[in-house]
Protein backbone atom coordinates (compact mmCIF):
# COMPACT_ATOMS: atom_id res chain seq x y z
CA UNK A 1 0.00 0.00 0.00
CA UNK A 2 1.42 3.54 -0.89
CA UNK A 3 1.90 5.61 1.91
CA UNK A 4 1.12 9.26 0.70
CA UNK A 5 2.29 12.64 2.45
CA UNK A 6 0.03 14.83 4.44
CA UNK A 7 1.45 18.47 5.02
CA UNK A 8 -0.48 21.08 7.50
CA UNK A 9 -0.28 24.35 6.43
CA UNK A 10 -0.72 27.62 8.65
CA UNK A 11 -0.63 30.54 6.64
CA UNK A 12 -2.78 34.49 7.08
CA UNK A 13 -5.80 34.95 5.56
CA UNK A 14 -6.93 39.00 6.00
CA UNK A 15 -7.43 38.48 9.84
CA UNK A 16 -7.42 35.14 10.51
CA UNK A 17 -4.63 32.14 10.71
CA UNK A 18 -6.00 29.10 8.60
CA UNK A 19 -5.20 25.71 9.12
CA UNK A 20 -5.40 23.35 6.41
CA UNK A 21 -4.15 19.98 5.04
CA UNK A 22 -3.32 18.91 1.84
CA UNK A 23 -1.41 16.03 -0.16
CA UNK A 24 0.88 18.19 -2.24
CA UNK A 25 2.49 21.45 -1.60
CA UNK A 26 5.43 22.96 -3.94
CA UNK A 27 6.66 26.11 -5.31
CA UNK A 28 4.97 27.64 -7.81
CA UNK A 29 6.18 28.77 -10.84
CA UNK A 30 4.47 32.36 -9.98
CA UNK A 31 7.35 34.01 -7.93
CA UNK A 32 6.36 34.66 -4.20
CA UNK A 33 3.80 31.79 -4.25
CA UNK A 34 3.47 28.45 -3.22
CA UNK A 35 1.42 25.69 -4.30
CA UNK A 36 -1.04 23.50 -2.48
CA UNK A 37 -2.88 20.67 -3.91
CA UNK A 38 -5.09 18.20 -2.74
CA UNK A 39 -7.28 19.84 -0.03
CA UNK A 40 -7.94 16.84 2.70
CA UNK A 41 -11.58 17.45 4.46
CA UNK A 42 -12.00 14.97 7.41
CA UNK A 43 -15.51 12.44 7.04
CA UNK A 44 -18.10 14.18 9.14
CA UNK A 45 -19.95 11.97 11.20
CA UNK A 46 -23.82 12.90 11.02
CA UNK A 47 -23.52 13.60 15.14
CA UNK A 48 -21.11 16.01 15.31
CA UNK A 49 -20.15 18.70 12.46
CA UNK A 50 -17.70 21.64 12.98
CA UNK A 51 -18.76 25.04 11.63
CA UNK A 52 -15.18 26.33 11.16
CA UNK A 53 -14.29 23.01 9.12
CA UNK A 54 -17.76 23.19 6.80
CA UNK A 55 -16.88 27.05 6.22
CA UNK A 56 -13.60 25.79 4.75
CA UNK A 57 -14.79 23.20 3.03
CA UNK A 58 -17.70 25.30 1.24
CA UNK A 59 -14.90 28.43 0.90
CA UNK A 60 -12.29 25.81 -0.98
CA UNK A 61 -15.38 23.80 -3.02
CA UNK A 62 -13.95 22.92 -6.65
CA UNK A 63 -10.66 24.34 -5.77
CA UNK A 64 -8.24 22.49 -7.79
CA UNK A 65 -4.72 24.27 -7.15
CA UNK A 66 -4.46 26.92 -4.56
CA UNK A 67 -1.55 29.65 -4.53
CA UNK A 68 -0.86 31.37 -1.23
CA UNK A 69 1.75 34.34 -0.71
CA UNK A 70 5.18 32.92 0.47
CA UNK A 71 4.91 36.22 3.24
CA UNK A 72 1.55 35.09 4.54
CA UNK A 73 2.70 31.48 5.29
CA UNK A 74 3.71 30.81 8.87
CA UNK A 75 4.71 27.43 8.64
CA UNK A 76 4.31 24.13 6.73
CA UNK A 77 5.15 20.74 8.20
CA UNK A 78 4.71 16.86 7.16
CA UNK A 79 2.21 15.41 9.61
CA UNK A 80 1.85 11.35 10.22
CA UNK A 81 -2.12 11.95 9.35
CA UNK A 82 -4.67 14.91 9.16
CA UNK A 83 -6.00 16.84 11.57
CA UNK A 84 -8.89 19.16 12.07
CA UNK A 85 -9.01 22.15 9.59
CA UNK A 86 -9.64 25.34 11.24
CA UNK A 87 -9.69 29.00 11.07
CA UNK A 88 -8.11 30.73 14.47
CA UNK A 89 -8.72 34.54 15.55
CA UNK A 90 -5.31 36.37 14.13
CA UNK A 91 -2.83 37.66 16.94
CA UNK A 92 -4.51 41.21 16.27
CA UNK A 93 -7.75 41.90 16.26
CA UNK A 94 -6.81 45.36 15.33
CA UNK A 95 -9.21 47.00 12.55
CA UNK A 96 -5.59 48.33 10.37
CA UNK A 97 -4.36 45.64 8.40
CA UNK A 98 -0.47 46.30 7.65
CA UNK A 99 0.52 46.39 4.15
CA UNK A 100 1.88 43.49 3.20
CA UNK A 101 5.61 43.49 2.58
CA UNK A 102 7.47 41.63 -0.31
CA UNK A 103 9.80 38.80 0.14
CA UNK A 104 11.85 40.08 -2.76
CA UNK A 105 13.49 43.67 -2.88
CA UNK A 106 13.58 45.31 -6.60
CA UNK A 107 17.47 45.84 -7.91
CA UNK A 108 19.35 48.98 -6.55
CA UNK A 109 21.36 51.21 -9.21
CA UNK A 110 25.03 51.28 -9.41
CA UNK A 111 26.48 54.58 -9.63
Amino acid sequence: MERKEIYKILFHNQDKIYEIYARDVHQSSMLGFIEVEGLIFGERSNLLIDPAEEKLQAEFSGVERSYIPMNAVIRIDKVAKEGTNKILPGADSANVTPFPNSAFSPPTKKD
